[in-house]
């Protein structure tokens, strides 16, 4: 316990020593309580102050309150209850702490710090998807499944304004288009049979945060309409009532799919296409940035050794060959849950080779050993070059070839070679 005797002593020692709890008379020599209150609760915002008074008055007291106090209580006849008043307070403090560290750890957890790799291409989408998070701009995530989309949109979501607010995350393509609707927009009691009573939609869920549409290539026709109009108005209709309501949600979508070729195909509206792609990001593929293999699986091994909570330090070369030769069509996602695998099997304090899955032991990469290196023929290495680069532009063809650094006729000459479609 300390004791300050006047306000200007109390700020001095506030500095020097953290206090959870701070009991302060309201007359004080170079000032009043009620005033010192309101610079310790904006300075220390989780210290608790009770006040303490020998002529208590109401102003007082709803100033004091107002200001952030814990309590305001007369002296004398309230002593008795200063021990018990002290230790809820305590209580409080102590639960407040908690909930910070918690969201401390929801904040690290979800910051772009969080996603591994070293590669070009991921560092390129972080840079970004960085500079994005701090508008209020729709976005659209591209790329294959299991290239971390999700994790990408948490991260966009924690490093935006809307941060303290929902992140809500839906699959379109794990509903039924009648379920969808109501999981959506919500619905009133008696819309539809099982309607027994009113239900919110995870878009008034979301309200004031965001909300994250996975493979939303999969969206109905006419619910893409009615997001559409959300993203524009802000307005939606819940199933059953003719009143809309009015929300303020930032959209982050999400697809696997080729929506220029959706588009084509009249399975995707251009309209809505052209408004959540406002701002476009590409996730690459894992074979692609096979220099982020190594660390991702440390990650995974440090993660998953924890939970089970083995001592798994290490993972051998032989295996960090083996996995960079696979071509992990499941992408990061398929590497999570091998590397799992390896720490439920491992007895060792390390992962070796032998604990891969067998298509992974006798997997062969298209990229070989250094010294096999000189085998392949160019016409091979070029062939693929340009599959992958068309790939990561999404069949963008004067895209492509400008990336490539060829002429437009030369990019056809070759597809046309090489019988690329």
């Amino acid at each position: 316990m300390h004791q300050a005797a006047d306000c200007k002593t109390a700020l001095k020692k506030m500095i020097e020593i953290s206090f959870d709890v701070v009991l302060c008379d309201v007359k004080l020599p170079d000032g009043n309580g009620v005033e010192l209150l309101k610079e310790l609760k904006e300075k220390y915002p989780v210290t608790e102050v009770i006040l303490l008074t020998a002529y208590g008055n109401i102003p007082d007291g709803v100033r004091a309150i107002k200001n952030g106090a814990f309590d305001y209580i007369t002296k004398g006849d309230d002593n008795n209850k200063i021990v018990p008043l002290i230790n809820r307070a305590i209580e409080k403090v102590e639960l407040e702490k908690r909930v910070l560290h918690l969201e401390k750890q929801l904040e690290n957890k979800y910051s772009f710090e969080n996603i591994i790799g070293t590669s070009e291409l991921i560092l390129e989408s972080i840079e970004l998807a960085k500079k994005v998070a701090e508008s209020d701009t729709s976005v659209l995530l591209t790329g294959e499944t299991g290239t971390g989309k999700e994790v990408f949109a948490q991260a966009i979501h924690h490093a935006s304004s809307r941060k303290n607010q929902n992140f809500i995350a839906v699959n379109c393509s794990a509903f039924s288009h009648e379920l969808l609707e109501s999981e959506f927009f919500g619905h009133v009691a008696g819309a539809f049979t099982g309607a027994v009573k009113d239900r919110k939609g995870l878009f008034s869920e979301a309200n004031n945060g965001t909300i994250f549409l996975d493979e939303i290539g999969d969206l109905a026709t006419d619910l893409q309409v009615k997001l559409l109009r959300i993203i524009e108005t802000g307005e939606f209709i819940r199933i059953g009532e003719n009143k809309p309501s009015m929300i303020n949600v930032r959209v982050i979508a999400a697809t696997n799919k080729n929506l220029q070729r959706e588009m084509e195909l009249g399975n995707f509206r251009d309209d809505l296409y052209y408004r959540i792609s406002v701002f476009q990001i590409k996730l690459p593929a894992l074979r692609d940035r096979i220099i982020d293999i190594e660390p991702l699986s440390y990650h995974f091994i440090r993660l998953f050794a924890a939970k089970s909570r083995k001592k798994i330090g290490s993972i051998s070369q032989d295996c960090i060959h083996k996995l960079k030769q696979h071509q992990w069509k499941g992408n990061t996602r398929e590497l999570r849950n091998v590397i799992e695998r390896c720490v439920i099997l491992a007895k060792g304090n390390e992962i070796t080779s032998d604990l891969l899955p067998i298509e992974i032991q006798n997997s062969t990469a298209f990229y070989p050993d250094d010294q096999h290196l000189s085998k392949l023929e160019l016409v091979t290495v070029e062939k693929e070059h340009i599959k992958r680069v068309l790939n990561f532009n999404n069949g963008n063809k004067t895209q492509t070839a400008k990336l490539l650094g060829i002429a437009l006729t030369t990019l056809y000459r070759k597809l046309a070679e090489y019988k690329i479609d």
